[in-house]
């Protein structure tokens, strides 16, 4: 007599982009990151979901095209469906493209004896005039097949109740052997799949080819790159001056309220921790909760595969490929998110290339300095377009660096770029600004909060001893050397914790004010008084181009586990942008003189 299982180990294996990170989330209510770009799900994740006294324990597999691929991603599914670890293997199908996606299913079938056919993205495909026969596939295929829509949780409960049947199987069925599983998912679709909108797919993909294009896909791109950086840099300014006014508001609550304690841990608590604290939030929190909202959407809707596959013949000559593309565009909302989503680069020589060069890109951190310093000296350009041509500046940075360590340190074959181009979706509004506002703006700012807090304790001793103007003084001459001077570069190793804290400091020094807080009040003024435009020409360029904050150099180390490789994302983009003054501040005086 068979025994019934209370535990069941379900492997959820599939294509890259066919909803399983989806699927994997509304099964365990845990949340993996999901977007419409292939490579999302790089490792292994495991969740639970407790049902009529069954534990499952579902295992998310990264995305693959095959179990004998060369990828690491595509190794580590492999080997996980082809040991028979899982009770019961869940093959993840996008319904809106079956054919393709059934070329894997095949391929599992014919390994595993206790498969479920998943057939996702039901929603798409019924918007696209797509309608799957469920008992046709399922008899043809030799497997139960249930059809889902992942995402508005349809199709859940009859696929749990299918998995637990399949799992509790007491016999395990005969493996099938199709000599050709192309050609079998071919025939498979002609007879399970019925498309009825061919006038809508035609449209979809006259609109997909403007997309990609060369004549026009590239202008589309850098219009809408434009577009968001005008957008980030244009929305934040008001309610970068409402949280300020809020924390000014608070200092002086708490400053009263700390009367009575020593005159040095107020300081240190007042003007530093929280001065400090305060400034990095209403600096970095808005252009963030903008940015990555926009550039979520374009994930969303599936834009970034397309900007990779645009990307890929200027991004190979330079010996990356498309997909750095992308992490360089995550970048500009914080390098440290760039850094982790080099995970979807197969190479491990271009993904530690593209780990080492992500910071050419400047972040959100760095706008502010370069918005103030544009609207100050470049007023009839416009910040944005200040911002802009700094962007541009950085891309080529990293570019440059990028075919130069390809040709040197990380020479070797290039590898075959391989992606898959999904459809165009409706955004998500809800999971956008979940995955948006939570996942990434406010677990970035936590993570620099941990780190500004307690280097806002140390500045405010700093400042309130004469070190400052004795490091302002021997730095003086390395400053000057390089077309700025030792303030503004004691600024810059000052404001390493996090990019946002670089005026400030520039001015506390300045105005020898001992604290964040009074520094802003002479602010713009300032500035203008102190720099000349020389000097913030190469003040804007070394913004670009200097080490990392430490957030990013701890995320760096985190997916590298070397020091080694740590420190060279550190020297890397400094030794570009100290070339770069020395040549502009020698070529600024050859031309003054």
């Amino acid at each position: 007599m068979l025994v019934p299982k209370t535990e069941i180990t379900v492997a959820l294996a599939g294509n890259p982009n066919v909803g399983k990170s989806t699927l994997f989330n509304t099964l365990t209510g845990l949340h993996q990151h999901t977007g419409n770009w292939p490579g999302k799900t790089v490792g292994i994740a495991t969740g639970k979901l407790r049902r009529k006294e069954i534990t499952y324990t579902f295992v998310d597999l990264p995305g693959t095209y095959s179990l004998c691929g060369a990828s690491e991603d595509e190794k580590i599914a492999g080997e996980y469906v082809s040991a028979n670890e899982a009770d019961c293997v869940v093959v993840v199908c996008d319904g809106s493209c079956l054919e393709r996606s059934l070329i894997l299913a095949l391929e599992i079938v014919k390994r595993c004896s206790r498969t479920v056919v998943c057939v996702n993205l039901m929603d798409e495909a019924k918007r696209h005039g797509i309608t799957v026969d469920e008992r046709e596939l399922s008899r043809r295929l030799g497997v139960p097949v249930v059809l889902t829509a992942a995402g508005r949780k349809k199709g859940i409960d009859a696929l749990l109740a299918q998995i637990e049947k399949t799992a509790f199987a007491a016999e395990e069925r005969s493996l099938p052997n199709w000599e050709n599983s192309v050609a079998a998912a071919e025939e498979i679709v002609r007879c399970c799949v019925t498309k009825t909108d061919a006038e809508a797919e035609n449209f979809r993909r006259k609109v997909d080819r403007l997309f990609v294009s060369r004549r026009f896909g590239v202008p589309l791109m850098f219009l809408l790159l434009l577009g968001i950086i005008w957008l980030t840099v244009w929305g934040a300014n008001y309610p970068s001056m409402l949280l300020e006014k809020l924390f000014d508001a608070g200092y002086v609550y708490l400053y009263r309220w700390l009367s009575g304690v020593p005159w040095w841990l107020q300081g240190a608590l007042v003007d530093g921790l929280y001065a400090t604290s305060a400034r990095v939030i209403s600096v970095m929190l808005p252009p963030m909760a903008i940015f990555f909202p926009l550039f979520t959407i374009l994930e969303d809707v599936g834009y970034l595969p397309r900007m990779a596959f645009l990307m890929d013949p200027c991004m190979a000559r330079c010996g990356g490929c498309g997909k750095q593309a992308l992490t360089l565009c995550m970048g500009l909302g914080c390098n440290a998110v760039g850094v982790m989503g080099c995970r979807i680069i197969d190479s491990p020589r271009e993904r530690l290339c593209a780990i080492l060069t992500n910071a050419f890109v400047p972040c959100n951190g760095r706008f502010p300095t370069l918005i103030l310093l544009g609207s100050l000296f470049f007023p009839d350009v416009g910040a944005a377009l200040v911002v802009a041509a700094c962007v541009a500046l950085g891309v080529v940075g990293a570019m440059g660096v990028s075919g130069l360590l390809s040709k040197t340190v990380f020479r070797a074959r290039a590898s075959v770029f391989l992606m898959e181009i999904p459809p165009f979706r409706r955004p998500r509004l809800g999971q956008i600004l979940v995955r948006s506002l939570i996942d990434r703006t406010l677990f970035i700012a936590g993570r620099a909060l941990t780190v500004a807090a307690p280097a806002g304790v140390v500045l405010w001793v700093i400042s309130n001893t004469p070190v400052l103007g004795w490091l302002a003084a021997f730095l003086d001459p390395v400053g000057l050397f390089l077309g700025m001077n030792g303030v503004i570069l004691l600024g810059f190793i000052l404001s390493l914790p996090a990019n946002e804290l670089l005026i400030p400091v520039i001015l506390m020094s300045l105005t020898q004010s001992g604290n964040l807080q009074s520094a802003d009040i002479y602010g713009n003024q300032l500035l203008l008084q102190t720099m000349t435009l020389s000097m913030a020409v190469c003040t804007m360029v070394f913004t670009v181009f200097h080490w990392p904050c430490s957030t990013t150099l701890m995320t760096v180390y985190r997916e590298t586990k070397s020091i080694k490789k740590t420190a060279a994302a550190f020297l890397l983009p400094t030794a570009v942008g100290c070339v770069l003054c020395i040549v502009l501040n020698l070529l600024i005086q050859y031309i003054s003189a």
